[in-house]
């Protein structure tokens, strides 16, 4: 065994540092199942100082390291290559304190998001943040990739529900970001906004400070089914300006709402309808009734086929359940999954998607569009069989003309789901060399041996060598494709 795998055995013991290639297996990627690479090790601590103690050894090695959570990153953010050691935190999953009165709770970056909420039900709380795949994803990952979810247009990104956090460095030295009593202390920079949403390139958190929420007094969520996407975008549009903040807007095209209702996720959505809209209000019981009314006249004007309203948790919770399970349902469709987060400015929606489904047109993918519609966060899926490399060709050239849109429509290449390696080749479409460096330099701050997750979010010259391979390749592929 080598020297380095000895020392990590002799830390963490034979049955926590996997290293034959059938066990790496599992790492090898991410939900981006278009880069895949096994690590050279994975090792799986259970405490800050085991994490420490790890780090240091890399350091020592001057070994690249990829900190990684439930691997339900969906731009390749924790794949690590060949000559990375995967520091897995999935068993750091404690909830270390909460605080009722001061709405916090301090957590292991393994504790998986709605386990959270589970936690702390019975005193009337939750964490607001809730990825679509939130009783799965982790707390440490969704700090890195400052994930949303659907209600994120009332309650805001993971960022906004980040008090502090317990960071080890990339030489294993420890840092403490903000505190409980927020986040940044007057005067001072916001390093823990900072490092939220820096995918695993800054340092690994071992702890993190979350708010909590109290539960609401009341919840309504309304589902509405539309004879066009046209018409469900407007409501949006209609809804907003009436001056409403519901907790999530939410939109499922039909070829959507066929694969929830063809999967264990039926939530009994009608199948002949062009897109549903789904909305949850929740507040005073007596604003939640005046909102509701509001919501439901936005969709009579816009010409509804049908409308149905949900009070009770049951109720609500089958509304919600084709919407949670969507991602889960398109594996009817094919083997893989691309997943893009693409934004664009909610006036714009209608747009956006008639391009979308002009760009799947053209490359002959099959398309699906389930999307945050408060916030315009588009989440264009596209099903293909990732064993055909014309078919992965067609569906990475899509996705870039799919980005591109939402960048000249005004938006951005990622609302949520990060860069990771995915969008390497991308990020040139919202950033200049000027802007890039500035980034680059903040991070050699926290990063300056660039071995810390590195060849992710920003282009380096390693990075971009890498990522080019994919454009190139895909015009090689698509070119004999066509040939005659």
């Amino acid at each position: 065994m080598p020297r380095l795998e000895s020392a990590l055995v002799r830390l963490l013991g034979p049955q926590r540092v996997l290293t034959s290639p059938d066990a790496l297996l599992a790492w090898e990627c991410d939900g981006f199942t278009v880069h895949k690479s096994r690590p050279r090790a994975v090792v799986l601590p259970e405490s800050t100082a085991e994490v420490q103690a790890v780090v240091r050894l890399l350091a020592d090695a001057q070994v690249p390291f990829v900190p990684r959570g439930a691997g339900t990153c969906l731009s390749g953010g924790p794949t690590a290559g060949t000559t990375a050691v995967v520091l897995d935190l999935s068993r750091m999953r404690r909830v270390l304190r909460i605080e009722t009165a001061d709405l916090f709770a301090v957590v292991e970056p393994g504790v998986v998001n709605a386990d959270l909420t589970a936690a702390v039900k019975h005193l009337g709380l939750h964490y607001a943040p809730d990825p679509s795949s939130q009783t799965v994803c982790t707390i440490g990952g969704n700090f890195a990739e400052n994930s949303g979810g659907p209600h994120c247009f009332k309650y805001g990104m993971t960022q906004d529900h980040v008090l502090a956090a317990l960071v080890v460095l990339p030489d294993g030295s420890l840092a403490r970001l903000g505190s409980p009593a927020g986040s940044r202390l007057p005067g001072s920079v916001d390093l823990t906004a900072l490092f939220c949403g820096s995918e695993g390139t800054f340092g690994i958190a071992t702890e993190i400070t979350v708010r909590l929420c109290r539960d609401q007094e009341s919840v309504r969520t309304l589902l509405a089914s539309f004879a066009t996407m046209t018409a469900a975008c407007r409501t949006v549009g209609d809804i907003v300006a009436a001056g409403l903040v519901p907790a999530a807007l939410e939109i499922l095209d039909q070829a959507t709402i066929r694969a929830v209702e063809a999967s264990v996720y039926r939530a009994g959505y009608p199948a002949d309808a062009a897109a549903v809209l789904l909305v949850e209000l929740d507040g005073p019981t007596a604003v939640v009734g005046e909102e509701a009314a509001e919501v439901r006249a936005a969709f009579a004007r816009n010409g509804a086929l049908r409308i149905e309203e949900a009070t009770d948790p049951n109720e609500r919770k089958r509304l919600w359940k084709g919407r949670k399970g969507a991602f889960g349902a398109m594996g009817r469709l094919n083997t893989d999954l691309y997943v893009l987060d693409g934004v664009v400015p909610r006036t714009r929606l209608e747009e956006a998607l008639a391009g979308i489904t002009a760009i799947g047109a053209k490359h002959g993918v099959l398309m699906t569009n389930v999307f945050h519609a408060g916030d315009g966060n588009l989440h264009p899926n596209i099903s293909y069989d990732g064993r055909d490399a014309a078919a992965t060709a067609r569906t990475i050239a899509a996705g870039h003309e799919i980005l591109q849109l939402c960048v000249d429509l005004g938006g951005s290449i990622s609302g949520e789901h990060g860069i990771g390696t995915e969008k390497l080749d991308h990020v040139r479409m919202m950033y200049d060399a000027a802007d890039l460096a500035v980034m680059a330099k903040v991070r050699a701050v926290w990063n300056p041996d660039d071995r810390c997750n590195p060849g992710k979010a920003l282009p380096s010259r390693s990075a971009c060598a890498e990522s080019a391979k994919w454009p190139a390749m895909t015009a090689r592929i698509l070119r004999d494709e066509v040939r005659p």
